[in-house]
């Protein structure tokens, strides 16, 4: 398989960048898009040019560290699959293929294809947590939690960090990161005793990053690697709206 791609390549944030073209031979179809990657920067350093930066990690779909915009899309054609899981037999001989960095003004380019997240850590460390000592493990019938709120919970604890709902939403917005990671603590007893001061100093940690608001297209949840729904976009209204009113 040959393929012609389109690479975003930038120095530093400070750096303009733009997208050069490479030109990639013998590709084997059941290569995943990373191990693509590897190949052409081998071809890279052998012809003494800089390697194409980009971040992975667990290649397994299960970090998120693969943050590549495909073709216009975060993560790649494939729903609810990140850009490690993606092979190379989903794309066809001679295609023309555009790769980008996630773009938010929240994510400043370190290099190429990499961005700096760490605002998402930032938003996490103001109230992704609960501060109760827990000691050991405890039973699993030592807390009672309803059924339904228990699954809605794991749903909402699914989400992995990545930014692609970020990098898709034209206003940059965080909305559906945040609202997972609020509604996650406010379905489990463990977290009602912060629930209030969670829900509001989230909101204004993502608002301080300079994250838009929600546009209500949707497109977050169209390209979520593990599908995480739009209600909790909802929820995390209501919880902010029930912090700041009583």
């Amino acid at each position: 398989m040959k393929l012609t791609l389109h690479v975003w390549r930038q120095k530093n944030v400070q750096d303009k960048g733009e997208m050069k073209v490479y030109e990639v031979d013998n590709i084997n179809q059941h290569m995943s898009f990373l191990e693509m990657l590897d190949v052409l920067n081998e071809h890279l350093i052998i012809q003494g040019e800089d390697a194409i930066a980009f971040d992975h990690d667990c290649r397994e779909g299960i970090c998120g560290a693969c943050s590549l915009v495909i073709n216009g899309k975060p993560h790649g054609p494939l729903a609810e699959t990140t850009t490690c899981q993606i092979h190379m037999r989903h794309f066809k001989d001679g295609d023309h293929v555009f790769i980008e960095p996630f773009r938010a003004r929240a994510f400043p380019i370190v290099k190429d294809l990499v961005v700096d997240r760490s605002a998402l850590d930032r938003i996490i460390q103001s109230g992704g947590f609960t501060s109760a000592h827990t000691g050991g493990a405890p039973e699993a019938s030592a807390i009672l939690v309803p059924k339904d709120d228990a699954e809605t919970a794991m749903d909402a604890a699914a989400c992995i960090g990545c930014g692609a709902c970020v990098a898709a939403c034209k206003n940059a917005s965080a909305m559906l990161f945040t609202g997972a990671k609020i509604s996650h603590f406010a379905y489990l007893p463990q977290g009602q005793v912060e629930r209030k001061r969670r829900a509001s100093n989230m909101v204004s940690a993502m608002d301080k990053e300079g994250f838009g608001n929600c546009t209500n297209y949707y497109e977050c949840e169209a390209v979520c690697p593990k599908g995480i729904k739009k209600r909790f976009i909802a929820k995390m209204n209501a919880e902010f709206i029930r912090a700041r009113l009583t």
